[in-house]
C-alpha cells in the first residue's frame, strides 16, 4: 500500500524477541531487550496513526554488527523503511561493508566512541574511520554520531578533513542528557554549523532536559539549533522505542509539531519530512 502518512521519524529502534533467527550479540542477553519486544510492526502501530509512514530504522546495539534483522524489515516494507546501521570501524574493510549495504537500504552508519575503542579525545582517529568519512563522501551514505558534547571536537576536525561527507549529530548531541542544558555545550553545537554537509537530529525529547512532556524547556535549545543549522539541516526522531516507555510517541512529535511558535510551516516540513527524505530517503 501507498504511504499517505506526511511525517518521516528520523530515528527509531527496533527488536524482535525471536532469538533463534535473530542472535544477540556477545555481552547482551535476552533479559537486556527492555522492552521484551519492538518489532516493525509494533513500531508502525505507534507512529503511523499520527501521521508518520516512514522511519529511518538505527541498528540496535543488541546485535551489534549483525544488521539482518533491520535489513530483513527494509526488504518487508521498502516504502516505510531505510536503514542506519553499524559496521565494525576497526573491520579489515568497512568502506566495502557500506558499499554492499547501499543496495540493500542503508541510508547512514552510526559511529561511536565505543566502536573505535578509543579515548573521547580521539574517537575518530582509526584508520577505519577515515575510510568510512571518505567512503561517504562518494556514496552519499551518511554518518551518524551517537556523542556528547566532548565528541564535538572530533567531528569538526573530520567535517573539516572530508567537507563532502554527510554526518549526522544524533539526539541534539545529547545536551542536557544530565538534565542540565550548559550554554557552552549549546555553543559548541551550534559552532559546528559551519560545516555544511553537517546535520542535527531533533529529538529524544524524554532523555534531555526535565525529559517531562511537553517539553517546553527545550525550546531556548531547538530554537538556537535551528537558528545555526537552518531548518533545512534539522530533521525530527522520536528514538522509539525509549520514547514510549513511560511517555508517547505524540508528545515527541507535538513539540515541533505544535509548541514552538518560532518555527514556520515551511521550517515543519522540513524538519518533520523533508530533511530526512532529502537525506535518507532518496532514490
Amino acid at each position: 500500500m501507498p504511504v499517505t502518512e506526511p511525517y518521516i521519524d528520523a530515528h527509531s529502534h527496533i527488536w524482535t524477541p525471536d532469538v533463534a533467527h535473530y542472535p544477540l550479540a556477545a555481552g547482551y542477553k535476552v533479559a537486556d531487550m527492555q522492552p521484551p519486544s519492538f518489532t516493525s510492526e509494533e513500531l508502525l502501530k505507534i507512529c503511523q496513526p499520527v501521521g508518520v509512514g516512514r522511519v529511518n530504522l538505527i541498528q540496535m546495539s543488541y546485535y551489534a554488527f549483525d544488521n539482518r534483522y533491520m535489513l530483513d524489515m527494509i526488504k518487508l516494507y521498502p516504502d516505510r523503511f531505510v536503514g542506519t546501521a553499524i559496521v565494525d570501524p576497526l573491520g579489515p574493510d568497512p568502506a566495502k561493508e557500506m558499499a554492499a549495504l547501499l543496495p540493500q537500504g542503508v541510508r547512514a552508519f552510526r559511529i561511536q566512541p565505543k566502536y573505535s575503542k578509543q579515548p573521547i579525545a580521539t574517537w575518530l582517529q582509526p584508520e577505519g574511520y577515515n575510510a568510512m568519512f571518505a567512503a561517504a563522501a562518494e556514496s552519499g551514505q551518511a554518518l551518524s554520531c551517537l556523542i556528547d558534547p566532548a565528541g564535538f571536537a572530533e567531528i569538526d576536525r573530520m567535517c573539516t578533513k572530508f567537507p563532502n561527507t554527510p554526518v549526522i549529530i544524533d539526539h541534539i548531541g545529547r545536551v542536557g542528557v544530565d538534565g542540565t542544558v550548559r550554554n557552552e555545550d549549546v555553543d559548541a553545537l551550534c559552532a559546528l554549523a559551519k560545516h555544511p554537509r553537517l546535520y542535527i537530529k531533533v529529538g529524544a525529547f524524554y532523555a534531555l532536559g526535565k525529559k517531562t512532556p511537553p517539553y517546553d524547556d527545550l525550546a531556548p535549545l531547538v530554537k538556537r539549533v535551528v537558528a545555526a543549522y537552518g531548518a533545512k539541516r534539522c530533521m525530527w526522531e522520536s528514538d522509539c522505542p525509549f520514547q514510549v516507555v513511560s511517555q508517547t510517541y505524540a508528545d515527541s512529535l507535538n513539540l515541533v509539531k505544535n509548541r514552538l511558535d518560532f518555527l514556520t510551516a515551511n521550517d515543519r516540513d522540513w524538519m518533520l519530512a523533508k530533511t530526512a527524505e532529502n537525506l535518507l530517503f532518496r532514490k
